[in-house]
């Protein structure tokens, strides 16, 4: 079996709030990161969009496939975490969204994506923080 690589981190600062309405969710949440000097972290949104850049990863191209939509959508869920790309909080996250007739769609989570609603809970990891780098096999940036 193939060794799976593990860092181990503490809670630190638990945060709760409201995003701020009419901007990017990604960039919201880096923005918060940088100015609380977070560097790991894992977090939760739920509230609406008021459009969506969503993709899945091509595997055999080793690339992003993304699709917009602007249109009022529900977070069902969307998860994610904070760590280190090229020294800055870089945001890793996934969504579900439903529509007005509950029409489910999602996937990887990418900029522009605004914010109607939202709150947010982050959890904030304390230890050596985890860097992001190229990986060759994948063609993804990858925890190393």
């Amino acid at each position: 079996m193939e060794k799976i690589y593990f860092s181990e981190f503490t809670s630190g600062r638990i945060f709760m709030g409201r995003l701020p309405q009419g901007k990017d969710l990604i960039l919201s949440i880096e923005k918060f990161c940088m100015e609380a000097s977070i560097q790991m972290a894992t977090f939760s949104v739920i509230g609406a969009v008021s459009s969506i850049t969503i993709g899945t990863y091509d595997q055999k191209q080793q690339v992003y496939v993304t699709s917009q939509e602007k249109a009022p959508l529900e977070i069902v869920v969307c998860t994610g975490n904070v760590s280190i790309k090229d020294e800055q909080p870089f945001i890793h996250a996934h969504i579900v969204l439903a529509d007005e007739k509950g029409k489910i769609m999602g996937g990887h989570l990418f900029s522009d994506t605004i914010i109607f609603a939202g709150e947010i809970y982050l959890k904030e990891l304390k230890g050596t923080p985890m860097e992001r780098s190229y990986d060759e096999s994948t063609g993804l940036m990858l925890w190393q």
